[in-house]
Order: structure tokens, then C-alpha cells, then sequence
């Protein structure tokens, strides 16, 4: 694999060292990279990559409906390799300067389809033993990892926000998407208009749930609104964040998965459920107050800057 990857090149396909996981730095994109080039040399596009991925999760969630260890380590195999193609989409589109709202549309619902399939399949596989009640428990974890993998998101896109501006991130502000899908039209931009519409309240949610940063990021478009940010600012939010974000990846896919993989080793499915609802409840929690500390921190010396 050494001689495949070309570090330079390879480099360039990451969003940022800081924000990767070690997981995904040792396995999920270099093996993502290969695909990546090999897809290059077909002149296949990033947004068929996501599709196949797509396509290779839901396999996997199947597979999970089924109490035979061999199916469900099949399951297993099949969404590692589905999130290899995850890798490998990101990485093409900046390889290739392929960046479309489509693209990143799909991949944002690439995710989403896979744990909506597993939840179901989960689901129905324990229903014969825990009735009603199993429906209620993945419900209610459902809605928990919506909102932890929301936020972990939303504290890397901030991350990358303060590491290489407004260009280097995807974080957005509820006020820009509201005007941009008040500029669509449902005849001539059906499909982007609906993204908007659900993305706006993903969007909404997350500000929400960070009212303090909601406040310094107010105070930045205010002061410095062609997000030229000073150095100070940009280094001192990198050195508090940084030793967060492995709390934070937590929250994403990695530390699900491994979860997941051993409930269903041990056929104790059930136990997923639970983890999400217990141990990732907490983390969001305790990632909360920190970040709260770091944006009213910061806040208190903008304004002290500003008496001076």
C-alpha cells in the first residue's frame, strides 16, 4: 500500500490530521484513497461511489436482521466495506474537483440510511422476544444518535472553521441555508429545495443545543466579517479543541460500529441500544459544557480586547 499511496497526494485528499480518526488515519483512508484512485482511472464519479456504498450498507443492515453469526459477520464485513467507499467519495471529489450540493447531499444521507436499516433491522430481530418494548428502546436511541452524531459533526465542521476558514468547512449558519431555500423553487429545484428544508431544521437543532457559540460566532461576523480571523484566536480555539475531538469522534462512526460488532458477536443486540442511550448521552453532554467554557472563554477576551 506504500507504494500506491502517494503522501503528498494522499495528504491532500483529508479534510485535516486534527479531526481524523485513528481508525480512520491507519485503515478507513488509506484503503479509501486506493478506491479512490482506482475509481479515478474508470472515471467514476464521487456521487456513484456513495451510491455504492449506500447500497453495500443497507446490505449489511440486513444482514444484522438475522441470528446467525455467519450472516451477521457478513453484515459486518460488507459495512467496513461500505464505509471505505464513504472515505473514498470525500477523498475523489477533492482529488478530482468534483464538488457538487448533490454529492454532499448523498453523502449526508449516506450514513443516515445505513442506521435508519440497521435500527430496523435490530429492531425486527428482537421483536418475537421483547414485543412493543424493543420498538420504544430503538426509537428512543434513534433519536439519541441523531442528535450525537449532529453535534459531533457540527464541533468538527467548528474545528475546521477555526483551522482553515469559512472554505476549509461545512459549517453553516440556519440564516445563510434559510436564504438560500427561500431562493429555490419547488418546480425547477425540487430535490435541493427538500434537502434545504430538512438540513435547515438539522441546522436549527444544532444551534440550539450551543446557544454560547451561537454568541461568539455573532460576535465574529460582526468584527471581522470576511472571516479573517486573527491568529490569536484561530490557535488558542485549536489548542483548547484539539484534545476534545477524540471525545467528540466518539459520538460518529468508529466507536458505534465496534459497539455494534461485539453486541452482535454475543447476540446481545439489545446492548447497542443501551450504549447509545447511556454512555454517548453522557459524552454529548460533558462535549457540551466543554465547548460552552471554550466560546464563553473566548467571548470574555474579544470583548476585553475590544475595551482596551
Amino acid at each position: 500500500m506504500e507504494r500506491i499511496i502517494n503522501t503528498n497526494n494522499y495528504e491532500a485528499s483529508l479534510k485535516s490530521r486534527d479531526t481524523e480518526e485513528t481508525i480512520d488515519i491507519w485503515f478507513y483512508r488509506p484503503v479509501g484513497y486506493c478506491w479512490a484512485l482506482f475509481f479515478q482511472r474508470l472515471g467514476i464519479t464521487p456521487n456513484a461511489v456513495t451510491w455504492m456504498g449506500i447500497i453495500l450498507g443497507v446490505a449489511a443492515a440486513v444482514c444484522f436482521y438475522f441470528s446467525n453469526i455467519y450472516i451477521n459477520i457478513a453484515g459486518m464485513l460488507l459495512l467496513i466495506w461500505a464505509n471505505t467507499y464513504d472515505s473514498a467519495d470525500g477523498q475523489l471529489a477533492r482529488m478530482t474537483g468534483i464538488k457538487t450540493r448533490l454529492g454532499r447531499l448523498l453523502d449526508g444521507l449516506c450514513g443516515d440510511i445505513w442506521f435508519i436499516t440497521i435500527y430496523v433491522s435490530l429492531v425486527l430481530r428482537m421483536t418475537p422476544e421483547w414485543g412493543v418494548n424493543i420498538w420504544i428502546l430503538g426509537a428512543a436511541a434513534g433519536y439519541c444518535h441523531a442528535k450525537q452524531a449532529s453535534m459531533g459533526d457540527y464541533f468538527r465542521n467548528l474545528h475546521l472553521y477555526f483551522l482553515k476558514g469559512r472554505e476549509g468547512s461545512e459549517l453553516e449558519t440556519s440564516r445563510n441555508i434559510e436564504t438560500r431555500y427561500r431562493k429555490l423553487t419547488f418546480r425547477r429545484d425540487l430535490i435541493y429545495k427538500l434537502f434545504d428544508f430538512f438540513y435547515l431544521a438539522y441546522t436549527r437543532g444544532q444551534e440550539r443545543f450551543t446557544p454560547v457559540l451561537q454568541r461568539l460566532l455573532e460576535i465574529l461576523k460582526q468584527r471581522f466579517p470576511d472571516d479573517s480571523l486573527p491568529m490569536w484566536l484561530r490557535e488558542e480555539f485549536r489548542e483548547r479543541s484539539l484534545p476534545l475531538l477524540k471525545y467528540t469522534n466518539i459520538l460518529s462512526f468508529n466507536t458505534r460500529t465496534i459497539v455494534l460488532f461485539l453486541s452482535l458477536l454475543f447476540n446481545i443486540p439489545w446492548a447497542y441500544f443501551v450504549f447509545e442511550l447511556t454512555v454517548l448521552n453522557v459524552l454529548l453532554v460533558y462535549m457540551l459544557y466543554k465547548y460552552r467554557i471554550i466560546c464563553n472563554n473566548l467571548i470574555c477576551k474579544l470583548e476585553n480586547e475590544q475595551a482596551q
